[in-house]
């Protein structure tokens, strides 16, 4: 049997061979190398600290200058508040005076404190004579929301 089935011809590959199996993946470089991206991060870090250091700088001159104005200011706010102090002190003593008129042996404007110094007024020293709602205004100043 094996005579009757005939003559099997084999396959083969071509005079020189079949040519070289590309197996290899081809992709595309994707991006920056790493060194670049290295290079470029720190350089992104040195441009950043150099704006916080001239904003430090900056925002320190400012501050000195704050301060410089606050500085030449404070006699006059001081003037301002002691005027304003005395002129309700005056207010306060003309109302006493009317209020105690009637009053024998009553002084005026005579200290509560045994010593000849300054004392400053307390708020309520102030305002005891005016309306709750000036007194409120004065502690508490525009606080309505609270």
């Amino acid at each position: 049997m094996a005579a009757a089935a005939g003559k099997v011809k084999q396959d083969m590959p071509p005079p020189g061979g079949y040519g070289p199996i590309d197996y290899k993946r081809h992709l595309p470089r994707r991006g920056l190398s790493g060194y670049s991206l290295f290079a470029i991060g720190i350089g992104a870090l040195v441009y950043g600290y150099y704006n916080l250091v001239t904003w430090n700088r900056e925002r320190r001159r400012l501050s000195i200058e704050d301060l410089e104005t606050r500085v030449a200011l404070f006699p006059l706010l001081m003037a301002e508040d002691d005027r304003r102090t005395l002129r309700i002190l005056r207010q306060n003593l003309d109302e006493e005076a009317k209020i105690m008129k009637d009053v024998p042996g009553w002084q005026v404007g005579e200290s509560r404190f045994h010593t000849t110094r300054w004392v400053t007024p307390t708020q309520d020293e102030l305002f005891y004579l005016c309306p709750r709602s000036v007194s409120d205004n004065a502690k508490f100043g525009f606080q309505f929301y609270v």
